[in-house]
């Protein structure tokens, strides 16, 4: 059984009180979506957007009757009254002008994807058939109209063939390329910035001090963020309210949405909330009923909207993860993933009285998908998220959690 200690938060401290809860803070980011609008990008430069007018035929799809084995075409009616043996007349390969079947008693060779010549209604496969001196003997039986797509089977022209608000891949471009449209309205993608602070933080191509550390958490949210086809900025300050405060009110000139990672919490160097007060950014929320990420804060001001995470990594991660992926796909249209689900493979005790996001690993067993805590070594220890695939979402109304009970699972992976 794993046992989280109290971490320093008493049962009957007053303050959790204080602290707006998971499903109050998921409710107010949501009904602060915005969408921005439609842009035209190139169909072939579309892959992972989402869609935002409808892609129509713009002829019948297919649009002829369609050969889909490599055969004969006959007339049914000549099977009917008894022919087994055809005479070819010609052959016909995709591409070509169709053909007519002159003779009601003969065949035209087809191959895959002609159209089928006139005056046939069948086609019979080179399997069924033994083919001696430009005579195809039939060896079984056949239906009429089978291995023929009519046109117009899959959509007729004018009827919508994908529907506004769907994510693009490798076949809705296939479907843009099929009708001809060259150029696609897209869902515009929010500009973002990541800003980071803390003087003891130094670029990933620096080689700290002992007092140093690389910055990790913006490239692992920008990683998150290229799921979605958003490409981010970059912008560190130091721990200083002056140019926090500057830097903010240029941002938000510059960007729909800013991403700030550190100096929200009580320390004598967090002066985010102070700058973000200054500028005009209404708070919505400071400090959630929630580990890790406790001290997230979340704002808005006109149609810029802030999410200002935690510094330590795994608080940042998670909250992107748990908030901000939900609030962009909402504004980008798109619909909320299936809640996934998994059951502890263990007993669980946690004695705070927040909801808490447990590291898991996950496997299977049988037909169910199990969750093994992993719990490191606190938010700072991201080292421990490589061993795990998710987040398991632990209730705060209860503190034991036992092998079998079933909870809400944020994958790492997009999985849900």
């Amino acid at each position: 059984m794993f046992i989280v200690p109290l971490c320093g938060i008493k049962q009957n401290d007053t303050t959790c009180m204080e602290l707006t809860p998971v499903t109050e803070a998921t409710r107010i980011i949501l009904e602060n979506t915005i969408d921005y609008g439609t842009e035209y990008v190139p169909f072939d430069s579309a892959n992972r957007r989402v869609l935002a007018e409808p892609l129509v035929a713009d002829r019948d799809f297919p649009p002829f009757d369609r050969v889909t084995m490599d055969g004969i075409a006959i007339q049914w009616q000549s099977y009917v009254n008894g022919q087994r043996s055809f005479r070819i007349e010609s052959t016909q390969t995709a591409g070509e002008t169709q053909q007519t079947l002159t003779d009601s008693n003969a065949c035209i060779e087809v191959m895959t994807g002609t159209s089928l010549p006139v005056n046939t209604n069948l086609v019979i496969r080179y399997e069924d058939l033994e083919i001696k001196e430009g005579v195809a003997h039939l060896k079984t039986t056949v239906n009429e109209g089978q291995n023929i797509h009519y046109r117009g089977e899959d959509r007729m022209v004018g009827k919508i063939i994908i529907e506004p608000n769907t994510p693009l891949g490798p076949p809705e471009i296939a479907i843009a390329a099929s009708i001809g449209a060259t150029r696609i309205g897209v869902k515009k993608l929010p500009t973002v910035v990541i800003i980071t602070s803390g003087d003891e933080l130094v670029s990933v191509e620096q080689t700290p001090l002992s007092h140093q550390i690389r910055s990790s958490n913006v490239h692992c949210i920008a990683t998150l963020l290229k799921e979605y086809q958003i490409n981010v900025d970059f912008i560190h300050i130091p721990d200083d309210l002056s140019t926090t405060q500057q830097t903010i009110q240029i941002a938000l000139t510059q960007y729909d949405v800013l991403i700030l990672c550190g100096g929200v919490s009580q320390g004598k160097k967090d002066f985010i909330p102070k700058a973000l007060q200054a500028e005009g950014v209404e708070k919505y929320f400071h400090k959630l009923s929630q580990q890790p990420g406790k001290p997230f804060w979340f704002g808005r001001k006109g149609n810029n909207v802030v999410f200002a995470l935690p510094g330590n990594p795994v608080s940042s991660f998670m909250c992107a993860r748990r908030y901000f992926i939900p609030w962009l796909r909402k504004s980008l249209g798109l619909s909320p993933m299936d809640t996934m689900y998994a059951a502890l493979s263990e007993d669980y005790t946690y004695t705070s009285p927040l909801t808490y996001f447990l590291q898991v690993q996950l496997f299977q067993e049988g037909a169910t998908l199990m969750a093994r805590p992993i719990t490191g070594h606190g938010s700072g220890d991201f080292a421990n998220l490589v061993n795990t695939q998710g987040f398991l979402e632990l209730p705060k109304e209860k503190n034991e959690f036992h092998r079998g009970e079933i909870f809400p699972l944020w994958r790492y992976d997009f999985g849900s």
